[in-house]
């Protein structure tokens, strides 16, 4: 009897002893030596022994012990392309046995991030073996090694031209096989090593559209102007050169908005709008060396939204900017470029503020921001008849700014002496007025004016009138010297009334409305 005859009786014995025990013990026995040797299978697929670690895989020279060499380019072809890469002509400054850096070829025109170029060359050259899977190996494709997925060549300074291919990645993730030109020894190498040979040639490009200069090299943002197809104005934000002399008034910012009306800024959040072209970071890349089908399938050839910042060393910058669409993720972005640039780049909602910002957004709620010692003439009339006048001169003319105080002024109040520190309270209380919302493209206001405050700023000296019209139930219209710019609270000017009459009366002025 052949041998096997011998097994097909044994297991029709075996099967008619398990089946008079029950059917499901049966099936579980007879499963059993299956299940291993499915297993016993898989471990000579795919070996995980670390046996041969350590070993170098690719180098210039093939002789053991021999250096590493000088890779002068390399090719790397995979499921997304081709990347050449090569060496960067060595800095005028460089040391002489510094060691080489690495771009893409034909990316001049671009920001490259070398460093990360830099792993395709420094990751394979001398690359180490995490185990030996087996020599003299017959069936590569068990490996993905018969049509690899990545191929690279190396070609070194000294003439040699070396290729190693990767295949697929080991069971548990950790390793790729990989094997070199010429030989049939497969190995594993860590993936950690090998994940960028599976990138596209985006993937080795910066993601910031415009870099951010060193701290002592950043430019002043002199004028910042939003154009976009949802609003019928721009939004216009320009440097303050008042913003320098902290005595001058004013906010936090140094800026303010000139367009679509004349208004103070908050300075944490228009900080963002103004500087944040700077190091803008993209999410992706659209398209590079992109071509007007590129700058058309984007929606740049008619923007949305643009962006033009002009720096105070010359230079001006603008950003086109696309309207959102939503990703596979169901995340807003936008696709973005600069004017003249030749990438697009896919942009977060978050990076992309300009879309969506709003003047209220970023407008302070300061309307009168004068530093009172700088108001030396101050008159206010309401239209239940209070009124009152004031004048501030100073005691010494020469005394800086950052100096006085209300007993260093002479004030009176209708042409009779008045107490300095009570005036200085009552002009605070005056410039608490806050704007709860900017007037745009509002006309100008008929009738007469609930209250009226004007004064003399002797920083800049000009002349200001505050003027508030009764606008509905809540809120008044306020125009600055004739212009419409702001919304503020009715009552603010029904609490400016009964404080006019406390002046008489020496009791504390209301300041909360």
């Amino acid at each position: 009897m052949s041998k096997m005859k011998k097994q097909v009786k044994g297991i029709i014995c075996l099967s008619a002893v398990l089946a008079a025990l029950g059917g499901g013990f049966a099936f579980l026995k007879l499963t059993e030596p299956a299940e291993e040797e499915s297993s016993e299978s898989s471990q000579l697929s795919y070996p995980d022994s670390k046996e041969g670690a350590g070993i170098t895989i690719v180098t210039d020279s093939e002789e053991e012990g021999a250096p590493l060499g000088t890779v002068k380019s390399a090719v790397v072809k995979n499921a997304e392309g081709e990347i050449k890469v090569i060496q960067q002509e060595k800095a005028a400054d460089a040391e002489e046995d510094a060691s080489p850096t690495y771009t893409l070829e034909d990316f001049g025109d671009v920001n490259v991030n070398t460093a990360m170029v830099g792993t395709l060359v420094n990751n394979g050259n001398g690359m180490e073996s995490t185990s030996l899977i087996e020599e003299n190996c017959k069936d590569l494709a068990k490996f993905g090694l018969d049509k690899p997925e990545v191929t690279v060549e190396f070609t070194y300074e000294s003439g040699n031209v070396r290729k190693f291919y990767i295949g697929d990645q080991t069971p548990s993730s950790s390793d790729y096989y990989v094997k070199a030109d010429g030989s049939d020894t497969v190995y594993t190498a860590a993936s950690s090593t090998l994940s960028n040979y599976h990138k596209a040639v985006k993937d080795f490009l910066e993601s910031t559209v415009l870099e951010k200069p060193a701290e002592d090299e950043m430019p002043r943002v002199d004028k910042l102007t939003i154009e976009r197809e949802d609003l019928d104005y721009d939004i216009v934000l320009e440097y303050d050169k008042n913003s320098e002399d902290s005595y001058s008034g004013g906010t936090s910012s140094t800026h303010k908005m000139t367009k679509p009306v004349e208004a103070f800024l908050s300075g944490d959040k228009a900080s963002t709008v103004i500087e944040g072209m700077f190091g803008l970071y993209s999410k992706d890349i659209y398209a590079v060396h992109c071509k007007e089908s590129d700058i058309a399938g984007a929606g740049l050839n008619e923007p949305f939204c643009k962006v033009t910042m002009k720096c105070d060393n010359g230079k001006s910058y603008t950003l086109l900017l696309s309207e959102f669409f939503t990703d596979e993720n169901g995340e807003k972005n936008c696709y973005a470029m600069l004017e003249k640039g030749n990438v697009i780049y896919i942009l977060s909602e978050s990076n992309a503020q300009w879309l969506t910002v709003m003047p209220n957004d970023i407008s302070s709620r300061i309307m009168i921001a004068s530093y009172v010692w700088n108001v030396r003439d101050l008159s206010v009339k309401c239209s239940d008849g209070s009124s009152a006048e004031f004048t501030a001169t100073p005691l010494d003319e020469e005394k800086e700014p950052k100096d006085l105080k209300a007993e260093d002024f002479k004030v009176t109040r209708n042409g009779e002496d008045f107490d300095a520190e009570r005036y200085r309270k009552f002009y605070a209380f005056v410039i608490s007025a806050n704007a709860e919302e900017l007037a745009i493209d509002v006309p100008a206001p008929e009738g007469e004016p609930m209250a009226e405050i004007t004064f003399t700023d002797s920083y800049d000296n000009k002349k200001y009138t505050y003027q508030f019209y009764d606008d509905s139930m809540m809120k008044a219209l306020v125009t600055v010297n004739g212009e419409p710019r702001y919304y503020s609270s009715k009552s603010f000017v029904n609490t400016l009334m009964g404080n006019i009459k406390k002046l008489d009366t020496g009791e504390e002025f209301v300041t909360t409305w």
